[in-house]
């Protein structure tokens, strides 16, 4: 790598639901981080490695901070995506356009403790009707917290993608590269697989239990012209698992078919697909059982 390689993690931090997970995959240009209209859809940290020329940005999705930590689960997010902020060369702090409550406050005053730079990302600018509103909201924000930029844009229809990512290449510090140039995220197929499996979950489910579901994939096997995998989607309560397994089994069918489709895009061949669904007692305020099932 040359001596004028450029290289650095770039948090993307943001309450939950503003368009974290589809900012990363707008800029790395593929599906990297599963997405919802539900909030705290994100749960781990997922890189994405996006390499252009001497420059490298390892942007980092993190779970949407909110100030009420009522379970393990919340806590477990909270910590994980606060510890982003501090890390960070460049820090993306994301709201949603005319919308500013407290969990956004909350992030505002956590960014005192980065000495990056931070990018104010202002998102779904495209639902405003009345455009002259954006300017008094941006110099309030202006007012509360010395942004090194800011950036209007609508992550889902890939408005000022391209312009915010310049920005950012930009500031990277002097790094040789931590990934090679043709790596795309630090996750695995087989954790990729397991957050397909639950966003297809999240989707069939979400008005009954959004939150109380996690996936566990228990085999994958790569094989010449096959990918067999086995997954168990957990439940917090015996009431809810007929919920995942709807009528005749028809919930769990449609639920693997979407996510089959969707593995079989990212392995690149044929996917055979098992679902089982299982109880696990209260699992989201137990953190031993929080570690066993991977978020650690």
């Amino acid at each position: 790598m040359n001596s004028n390689s450029q290289c650095g993690y770039v948090a993307i931090v943001g309450r939950p639901n503003v368009g974290k997970s589809t900012l990363l995959n707008a800029l790395i240009g593929k599906k990297i981080s599963i997405t919802s209209p539900k909030p705290q859809t994100t749960r781990n940290q997922i890189l994405g490695i996006k390499t252009i020329g001497s420059a490298q940005a390892v942007f980092i999705d993190t779970p949407g901070l909110h100030k009420a930590e009522r379970r393990a689960m919340n806590r477990y997010m909270n910590k994980l995506a606060s510890s982003v902020i501090v890390d960070a060369d460049i820090v993306l702090f994301m709201v949603e356009a005319l919308r500013f409550n407290d969990d956004d406050d909350m992030i505002l005053q956590k960014l005192n403790e980065t000495k990056a730079p931070v990018i104010l990302v202002i998102n779904k600018v495209d639902k405003i009707k009345d455009k002259s509103q954006l300017l008094p909201f941006i110099n309030d924000l202006k007012e509360r917290y010395h942004f090194k930029d800011i950036v209007p844009m609508s992550a889902r229809k890939m408005d000022n993608v391209v312009e915010l990512e310049t920005m950012i290449m930009k500031l990277l510090p002097e790094n040789p590269h931590f990934y090679p140039d043709e790596q795309l995220t630090d996750k695995s197929e087989k954790f990729q697989a397991a957050e397909l499996i639950r966003e297809k979950l999240i989707q069939a489910t979400e008005e009954e239990l959004p939150y109380s579901t996690t996936v566990v994939v228990d085999s994958f096997e790569n094989e010449e012209k096959i990918v067999k995998i086995s997954a168990i989607i957990w439940v917090e309560r015996e009431g809810q698992k007929p919920i995942v397994i709807g009528k005749d089994g028809e919930m769990l069918k449609k639920i693997g078919t979407l996510a089959r489709k969707d593995i079989e895009k990212l392995v690149g061949k044929k996917v055979f697909l098992r679902l089982w669904v299982k109880v696990k007692d209260n699992w989201t305020d137990d953190e031993r059982v929080l570690q066993n099932l991977g978020y650690e």
